[in-house]
């Protein structure tokens, strides 16, 4: 018998449950080091220290706005870009190579030069982030809106309508499930790339707090903002299926509506 989503919740947190459990005893029992490898309750003592004491907020809210700001800097330049190339042969024929040569480049690469170009702080973070979102955008929604059924294509020809109209009426709502799949890939990698920037960019966030951790060999609190960057990351992929099933669902609405 296939599970109900709340019996399928509680498997999870069960399992969840179990591994922390499991987790906690064998570091008891083989008598490991807080250095090498800290309990969860360790770990869950280091996490309500820095929240309770106000630590960790700057430094989630410092990540929180390189994640959004360069999330949706990266997910519009992306939008446009995919809809520009799917729209022209000639210029996904001219572009697309720079573009692929644009990500094949780890961008842990670039931030050192971005740091030489616009100094420490935000906005490095911001643009390494923006980068990093832009890609799955772009590439998602080029192959969305190539994906068009042909005898619709036709139908909007015969009917006399614009490309522009074509586009955002035909188009763009057909491409909608690839799209929104391509920001969910999106809002996880705005993720990893805030905090792989702040790693070397940065003075704040969770990256930097990481990085913090490391130098003073304090691995519970390594540990506590690893589990923040994880709780951030689920709320973020979250947020985007809750935006999916609303635009999904609206737009199902009004295309049944006369």
């Amino acid at each position: 018998m296939t599970p109900t989503p709340s019996q399928a919740r509680l498997m999870a947190a069960a399992l969840f449950l179990a591994l922390l459990c499991l987790w906690e005893l064998l570091v008891r029992h083989w008598g490991l080091s807080a250095l090498v490898l800290p309990t969860p309750s360790a770990v869950a003592a280091s996490l309500w220290s820095g929240l309770v004491s106000g630590y960790f907020w700057q430094h989630i809210w410092a990540t929180l706005q390189a994640v959004l700001l360069g999330l949706a800097a990266g997910s519009v330049v992306g939008l446009l870009a995919g809809m520009a190339l799917a729209e022209s042969e000639l210029l996904e024929r001219v572009l697309k190579p720079y573009i692929v040569v644009s990500q094949v480049v780890p961008k842990l690469a670039l931030a050192p030069l971005f740091v030489l170009w616009f100094g420490f702080g935000m906005l490095p973070t911001v643009l390494i982030t923006t980068l990093i979102c832009f890609f799955p955008l772009m590439e998602n929604t080029l192959t969305g809106l190539r994906q068009t059924d042909a005898q619709r294509l036709q139908l909007f020809r015969m009917l006399g309508a614009t490309r522009m109209q074509t586009l955002l009426r035909l188009k763009l709502p057909t491409g909608l499930p690839a799209i929104l799949a391509g920001l969910r890939v999106a809002s996880v990698l705005a993720l990893v790339g805030a905090v792989v920037a702040e790693f070397i960019s940065a003075s704040r966030g969770l990256g930097a707090v990481v990085i913090t951790a490391q130098g003073t060999m304090d691995t519970p609190l390594m540990f506590s903002a690893l589990v923040l960057i994880a709780a951030m990351g689920l709320l973020l992929y979250q947020s985007c299926l809750l935006l999916e099933r609303w635009l999904l669902r609206a737009y199902a609405f009004s295309s049944h509506t006369p």
